[in-house]
């Protein structure tokens, strides 16, 4: 059974779900989530960050190769490895188009908010969230015989939004980012995956939106 509780060094998680294959995997030195996701029809895969360890993640995606490698957000620890994994692999790259220029590799894809990325039968929807970064981004994949997945990067994690450095204004547009675009929309069922550490769901976190809005992080 999936737990999404993955550690570093370790071997990688599998989600299956009914039309999508989610294997979660966690690098160094920053225990960095990076998952593959694979269309089960098609085959086709897209791999979300990449953060380290250009070897363990290529092992991750086979030899069916990647069409696509998306970075959450244009810290370091989210794309240290991207350049190792499109060389090795000829996938194209995708990223905010406020965080793209950040990014030493070139971006292929600029995202705006919205915008939806095909692989196969599968679809991932683009959820633009300022804050952490300017051009974080959350992926969104809509089960269409489940509840919802939604990959968070850097802006949400178990028991808070990502890190703004202790400036109120960051703060406050990630927290209405995350209130208005992810609770605000999504059912209690969405499942989440962090960039950093375990999953966690929608529904276990919405409790404690007025506690974070109170202690300021």
């Amino acid at each position: 059974m999936y737990t999404g509780n993955v550690k570093v060094g370790g071997s990688a998680d599998v989600h299956e779900l009914p039309k999508l294959i989610v294997s979660k995997l966690a690098v160094g030195p920053y225990n960095n989530n990076a998952y593959v996701l694979r269309c089960r029809r098609t085959g086709a895969q897209v791999l979300i960050d990449a953060p380290s360890e250009a070897d363990r993640l290529l092992t991750l995606i086979g030899n069916d190769g990647v069409e696509l490698v998306i970075t959450t957000h244009s810290h370091h620890d989210h794309w240290g490895a991207l350049a190792e994994v499109v060389a090795a692999t000829g996938a194209m790259t995708a990223a905010h188009l406020l965080d793209a220029p950040q990014i030493p590799v070139p971006t292929d894809v600029l995202l705006a908010d919205q915008d939806l990325m095909t692989f196969g039968d599968c679809s991932l929807q683009a959820i633009h969230l300022v804050g952490h970064t300017p051009g974080s981004i959350a992926l969104l994949y809509q089960d269409p015989d489940g509840p919802s997945h939604l990959f968070t990067g850097d802006c949400l994690f178990p028991g808070g939004v990502g890190n703004t450095e202790k400036d109120a204004a960051r703060f406050d547009a990630l927290l209405g980012d995350v209130t208005s675009k992810l609770f605000d929309r999504l059912p209690d069922e969405t499942w989440v995956y962090p960039g950093h550490g375990y999953d966690t769901t929608i529904g276990r976190e919405r409790p404690e939106l007025a506690s974070w809005r109170e202690r300021g992080w």
